[in-house]
């Protein structure tokens, strides 16, 4: 595999799940079973490097030729839970939303339209022997959508400083996650939707809680849902990151909107958008 960068570049965070063994039908939960008793498995920073290295050869290849066989694995009271990658799929689908994120001339110049075209036809002919396939993964640039601090809860944060950027040194990079049970994240979904249905018109921030509540059905209910700040950790100074409680502000927005208490909402989404302040201003910066 080639090796583009020892640090995480891009600042991206990642809303994951984690589906039970049971979840997987024969024969893939016992090759899953398999992987997971394997001491190599590839790490998060394996992932993002191997998507790396495919942008790195001229042409670029924009979506992996090959299904990746690999998935992270977390084992909790004792039972194994594998988010597998999809990398292809995620690929095709990033895609096919690369077009809002850049301006036409930069679009072309990385990904030239007969890479892309070939990439759209390769997926439409995929899905339809594939129509119910869903990613375990979904990704955001610059950002963690609102939407997703919805699904978690404070006292499930985890954090953990680092001790540097990760490279040949064994330096480690900070972490800061949340993991919650399947059942948690859609309660939270039921909950908050309701708040805010009472409380605003319809809106982006809505049709963003529906969209990812209809992704949560699609899994296992004994799954576990992952939100990873991922490389965005290297955007937010370290003392920011440390005290970033934005899952708390969004909790405390909606059950202000459920007492109908109007500005205690409106403090809580600013605090929210003064601390995102920074990461978006370096998503525009040269």
């Amino acid at each position: 595999m080639p090796k583009v960068s020892s640090v995480i570049v891009p600042y991206a965070a990642y809303l994951r799940v984690y589906e039970p063994l049971a979840a997987f039908p024969e024969p893939e939960r016992s090759r899953w079973a398999r992987y997971a008793r394997r001491p190599d498995r590839p790490s998060y920073q394996d992932e993002l490097r191997r998507s790396l290295a495919d942008l790195v050869p001229t042409p670029p290849v924009p979506v992996p030729v090959h299904e990746s066989g690999d998935a992270f694995v977390i084992e909790v009271d004792g039972v194994i839970c594998v988010c597998p990658w999809r990398t292809r799929l995620r690929g095709w689908q990033a895609l096919s939303e690369i077009a809002e994120e850049l301006p036409p001339p930069v679009l072309d110049a990385v990904l030239p339209p007969v890479l892309r075209r070939q990439a759209a036809q390769d997926y439409e002919h995929w899905l339809t022997r594939n129509p119910d396939a869903r990613p375990w993964i979904r990704t955001a640039t610059w950002q963690v959508p609102i939407n997703w601090f919805v699904l978690v809860a404070d006292d499930e944060r985890e954090y953990g400083k680092g001790s540097g950027a990760p490279g040949a040194s064994g330096e480690s990079a900070p972490v800061l996650r949340y993991r919650t049970p399947m059942v948690q994240a859609r309660r939270r979904v039921a909950r908050g939707l309701r708040a805010l249905k009472d409380a605003i018109e319809e809106g982006p921030l809505i049709d963003g809680l529906v969209d990812v509540g209809r992704w949560l059905e699609e899994f296992h209910p004994r799954s576990f849902v992952e939100l990873d700040y991922g490389g965005l950790v290297h955007a937010l100074p370290a003392g920011e990151l440390e005290d970033d409680h934005s899952a708390a502000d969004v909790a405390e927005g909606i059950e202000a909107l459920r007492r109908g208490d109007g500005e205690a909402a409106g403090e809580a989404y600013g605090r929210l958008v003064e601390r995102w302040r920074s990461v978006r201003d370096l998503r525009s910066a040269n």
